[in-house]
Formats: structure tokens, C-alpha cells, sequence
């Protein structure tokens, strides 16, 4: 029984064209994502990217990534990730026990996070894990033109707020049995509590491209 990465990764990025192999770091943004898999080998038994680009599909291959190639079907804006993950099962012979997802839109990870999350994954003998982190901002809703809060009271000292934890993105671990239900996160799923400033990195505009990038030079210095 495998444990596998899959990366999803479609062509079709329309706020940031072609974003998946745009280059962050030196490196086409997927690259990142791939690279660390491969770091965790220990874990990770193989490597999918899911895509249905063929300049994704050249890259994710000469980085050392296999590919399994995204129906049209599959590869629409409002197509939920999981269907590309059930996809991707279904195209295999081998038995796989747990799946790891991996966004190619966070591609900064603490080196130790995937060790560590599968070591309680394990433990916990939990079906999904996923990583979250803690809001310390004062959230409302605006109704008529006045504000509502949401998390506190006016006046509220931010250190006193309700903790609120919101999903970072920076990897799932799933049962395989689950995916294919159609299901990343279940009810039971244990939720692990990252705090690093790279869980705030979600690229999905230039401007999260360009603070992605300060944040990779920082750290790289």
C-alpha cells in the first residue's frame, strides 16, 4: 500500500496567465511543489502532476514529476481539486493507501512539515489531516452600510479574541478510500495548527506573486 502526491495543476489561470509554470524563484512556480515531494521521498512513494497543459505537463516531467493527463471534463474553473485527485486514483494500478495534496499555489512549505503531519497522521491513526492557522484580525459584515462585528466586540483587545483558525493551504493528507468518495477533509479530520509566515502565501494575483517572492528572498537570506 503507496502513499502518493498528487499536485493539480491545470492550464486555464486567468488572474495570472499561465501561473502554474511562471517563474518564482528562479524555478517555475510547480517546480517548488515538486521539489518538495521529492525531498520527502521517505514518505512519498510517487509523484502525480494532474494537468491537462502540455507546457505543464513538459515541466512537471523534467523536474522528475510523473504526469496524468487532466480530461477537459475535469479541467474547468468550477471543478472542485478532488475530482482531479479521484481522477488520478482511478487512472493507477497499484494499490494507494494515503494521498498527499500539494498546491502548486503554496509553494513554500517548512522543510519538516510533511515529516512531522504524517508522524501524527499516523498516530492519530486519522482518515485527513490538514494544516491551519490561527486569525488574530477583527473580522464583520457590513449590512446596510453599517458594520457588524463578527469575531469580538468594539473595543475588544485582539490578544482577547475567540480563537478563529482559518486554511492555509499548505498540504492535506488523505485516505485514499476518502478521495474517492469524493472527500479531501472528513468530519474527523485532524487539524494541524501551522504557525509560520509562509502558511499566509496563497498565490492567486500578481500581488500575492510578488509578496510570495519578498517572503522567499527573505528566508533564503
Amino acid at each position: 500500500m503507496k502513499t502518493i502526491a498528487i499536485i493539480p495543476a491545470r492550464g486555464g489561470s486567468k488572474r495570472i496567465p499561465e501561473k502554474n509554470i511562471q517563474l518564482f524563484g528562479g524555478l517555475p512556480l510547480l517546480a517548488h511543489s515538486i521539489q518538495y515531494a521529492l525531498a520527502n521521498s521517505e514518505i512519498i512513494d510517487e509523484l502525480y502532476v494532474s494537468t491537462d497543459d502540455e507546457s505543464i505537463k513538459r515541466i512537471a516531467l523534467s523536474y522528475g514529476a510523473k504526469v496524468i493527463d487532466r480530461p477537459e471534463a475535469l479541467s474547468g474553473d468550477l471543478e472542485p481539486t478532488v475530482s482531479a485527485m479521484r481522477h488520478v486514483l482511478e487512472s493507477l494500478e497499484e494499490n494507494v493507501e494515503n494521498v498527499v495534496l500539494l498546491q502548486a499555489t503554496n509553494p513554500l512549505r517548512p522543510d519538516n512539515l510533511l515529516k512531522e503531519s504524517f508522524e501524527i497522521y499516523q498516530k492519530e491513526n486519522c482518515d485527513s489531516l490538514f494544516t491551519v492557522t490561527r486569525n488574530h484580525q477583527k473580522f464583520g459584515k457590513i449590512k446596510d452600510n453599517k458594520f457588524h462585528p463578527f469575531n469580538y466586540s468594539i473595543g475588544q483587545r485582539s490578544q482577547d479574541l475567540e480563537p478563529l483558525f482559518f486554511e492555509n493551504g499548505l498540504l492535506y493528507i488523505s485516505k485514499a478510500t476518502l478521495i474517492l468518495e469524493d472527500t479531501i477533509i472528513s468530519k474527523n479530520a485532524y487539524p494541524l495548527n501551522v504557525n509560520h509566515i509562509f502558511a499566509n502565501i496563497d498565490i492567486d494575483t500578481p500581488q500575492d506573486m510578488d509578496y510570495a517572492e519578498y517572503l522567499f528572498q527573505r528566508h533564503k537570506l
